[in-house]
Formats: structure tokens, C-alpha cells, sequence
């Protein structure tokens, strides 16, 4: 499982699944397991390659493998979660749902190369056109894949991204100081940025706005970098910020509650997202958030956000001076994110999830 993105969206349901509905066996078919990534995958009846040519090549044997398998393990539906399904499971006995998660290689097409594209449309249109349902995770996506695909609305179902337990736990705050000590951040206001490092997600726009106006505070941003992190290391340099920007790669799932209870705000300026997910963990953490006028975002943070358009560094700035220098509108921000999170609560996302699979039975 990836350690982002479609990955914290296959491991929180997953886990969801098996804690808010026991009364179903679930089959976990994967190339590989990553206990350090899913513990609870120990609750799971797991399929996984079973020769070493098949542990060679895990795409070929996730695409075109599973359709046997998935009969000859006796399921009822499957449900591919990262925007595709095996080739042939149309000829199986099988009712099955996909995920789609976003169509970004079809808006901005130039961020992807030729062939990547080329293979993602390959996947997406044939998902949809075989599975019975389509789990659209934004109304957003709902809207593109309808847009670019011809999809008929009322094959896709909307079921928002659920956000990991542990980021609505109060129990965060017991430790969070000896936290913030171990990533060097103790007694330092900050402001937080969370996901992949690359140009989509748009952080160095959020350095030059706090560089550029001279915020008094620290810049952290954590994730998995891409070639994206050499253009924010020549900004850092070039402008002597090596004290004020923090570059946290390797942050693990029970200490980012921390990193977001502590700071300022967390601020999201991606220029495209089928979801967000920082929006709502930081919401649900008691983090005021600043994130775009773009795509999804505004649909899941709705009136519980302060908005910009992600090339406005004029308007960043003048929203995290308010918010530094204002105690209170940080204190609303807070209680209403954690009304707006209480939504996107693992519980009801699987609730309306497991409702879904019902259907598919019917």
C-alpha cells in the first residue's frame, strides 16, 4: 500500500470495515503486506502473490491475475480501491465496486508523462464500465467523471474519504510537547503543510508568501519528497531560511495529531485534489486551515476554512497574518473544523459504505 494518498484511503476503510462491521469476512487482496504501514492487516484473510514470478511483476499479477483467484476465493463483491479493477472480472460471478479517487491526468495532463496517461485512461474507463458501482470520493469527481468519461450519474455514488480515528482522539494533547521536542519544533509558532512534496501541492508558493512578508513564524512541511524539494531547498538557501523551514520526510501516522494540534494553521494551496485529506485531519485535530478556491477543496471544507486562489501569495499572506495575530478567529476556525470533521468520521464513511455493498447484494 502506497504510505499516502490512496494508501491512508485503503488502510482507514479497511480498518473501519473490520472495527464498525464484524459481521463480515473481508479478503485483502495485495502484492505485498506493509505491516510497518497496516497493522491491523492481521485481521484480514490476505491473498498475495504466490510464486516468485508473480512477486516480480505485482502489476501484471494485479491486473490480470485476481479475476481467477476472486472466484476460487468465493467473494461476493469486490471492490478495487485505488481507481481500477482486475482485467476480466467482468467474467466472473463477482458484483464489484470501484473507487475513483480524482481525474487529474485529465485536467492538467501536462503533469503526467504521454504513456502514464495513456495507461491510467486505459484503467479508469475500463473500472467504470464494468463495476456495477462507482464510488466517487468528492462530488467533484462525481462531476468529472461525467464530464470526461460519459459516465451515467446514477452508477456513481458519492462516499467522502474517511479520516483516521486517531485524529479526533483528545488524548493527542498528553504528549504532544514531547513530540513536537523530537522534530526540534518545541516553543516554535509554526505553520504546517502536509502531503507529498510536489509542484501540484504548491508549498513553495507558501514559503515565498511567509518569506516575502515577513511572517515571524516557522515553516513545516511534511512529506515524501519528489524532485519538487530541490526548488524549496534553493529557496531556503538562497534566502538563509535553514532556522525557519523544517523539512520533516518521514513524520509517522501517530505523531502528525501532534504536528497539527500545536500549530498556527495548516495551510493547503494544492491547485487540484479529488479529496484533501489534510483538510479534514487538520480539522478534526482542532487546526484552523487555510487551503484553495480549487477543485474539491472548497466542497470539503465548506464554510469551516479560509480560502485563496493557490497563485495568490498577496491573499495567503494577509490570511495567515490574521490568523497569527488574531487568538480568537483561530479559536472559531477550531470549533467549527471540528464540526465539519465530525462528518468525515470513519463510522458513518463506512456506514453509508457497507449500505452500498447491500445493494450490490440485492
Amino acid at each position: 500500500m502506497n504510505p499516502a494518498g490512496l494508501g491512508n484511503y485503503s488502510r482507514n476503510t479497511l480498518a473501519s470495515l473490520h472495527k464498525y462491521h464484524l459481521q463480515n469476512d473481508y479478503v485483502l487482496f495485495t502484492p505485498e503486506v506493509r505491516a510497518n504501514l497496516f497493522k491491523e492487516y492481521r485481521f484480514f484473510d490476505i491473498v498475495t502473490p504466490g510464486n516468485i514470478i508473480d512477486r516480480s511483476f505485482k502489476s501484471y499479477w494485479r491486473s490480470y491475475k485476481l479475476p481467477k483467484l476472486i472466484t476460487e476465493n468465493r467473494i461476493e463483491i469486490f471492490h478495487g480501491l485505488s481507481n481500477e479493477l482486475p482485467t476480466g472480472i467482468h467474467h466472473e460471478k463477482v458484483r464489484s465496486a470501484v473507487t475513483i479517487h480524482d481525474l487529474i491526468f485529465l485536467n492538467f495532463p501536462l503533469w503526467y508523462k504521454p504513456i502514464d496517461r495513456k495507461i491510467y485512461l486505459k484503467k479508469v474507463k475500463y473500472a467504470c464500465s464494468v463495476a456495477d458501482k462507482i464510488v466517487a470520493i468528492s462530488e467533484n469527481t462525481k462531476k468529472d467523471l461525467i464530464e470526461y468519461l460519459n459516465i451515467e450519474p446514477e452508477k456513481i455514488r458519492v462516499i467522502y474519504q474517511p479520516v483516521s480515528e486517531h485524529f479526533f482522539f483528545n488524548s493527542v494533547e498528553d504528549n504532544a510537547d514531547e513530540i513536537l521536542e523530537r522534530y526540534n519544533l518545541s516553543g516554535t509558532p509554526y505553520i504546517l503543510s502536509v502531503g507529498t512534496i510536489e509542484s501540484r501541492k504548491n508549498q513553495l508558493t507558501v514559503l515565498k508568501a511567509i518569506h516575502g512578508n515577513n511572517l515571524d513564524v516557522h515553516y513545516v512541511i511534511v512529506g515524501k519528497p519528489t524532485v519538487y524539494v530541490n526548488e524549496i531547498k534553493e529557496y531556503v538557501r538562497t534566502n538563509r531560511l535553514n532556522e525557519q523551514v523544517h523539512l520533516l520526510h518521514d513524520v509517522t501516522d501517530l505523531d502528525l495529531p501532534a504536528l497539527y494540534r500545536k500549530a498556527l494553521c495548516t495551510v493547503y494551496l494544492s491547485h487540484y485534489e479529488g479529496f484533501g485529506l489534510p483538510v479534514i485531519e487538520s480539522m478534526a485535530s482542532g487546526c484552523p486551515v487555510i487551503t484553495s478556491l480549487t477543485s474539491s477543496l472548497p466542497e470539503i471544507g465548506k464554510t469551516a476554512a479560509l480560502y485563496c486562489n493557490p497563485d495568490d501569495e498577496k491573499c495567503l499572506a494577509n490570511k495567515l497574518t490574521k490568523i497569527i495575530n488574531d487568538t480568537e478567529l483561530r479559536q472559531q476556525l477550531s470549533k467549527m473544523g471540528k464540526a465539519r470533521a465530525s462528518s468525515f468520521h470513519p463510522k458513518q464513511r463506512v456506514d453509508a459504505l457497507m449500505n452500498l455493498y447491500k445493494e450490490l447484494l440485492e
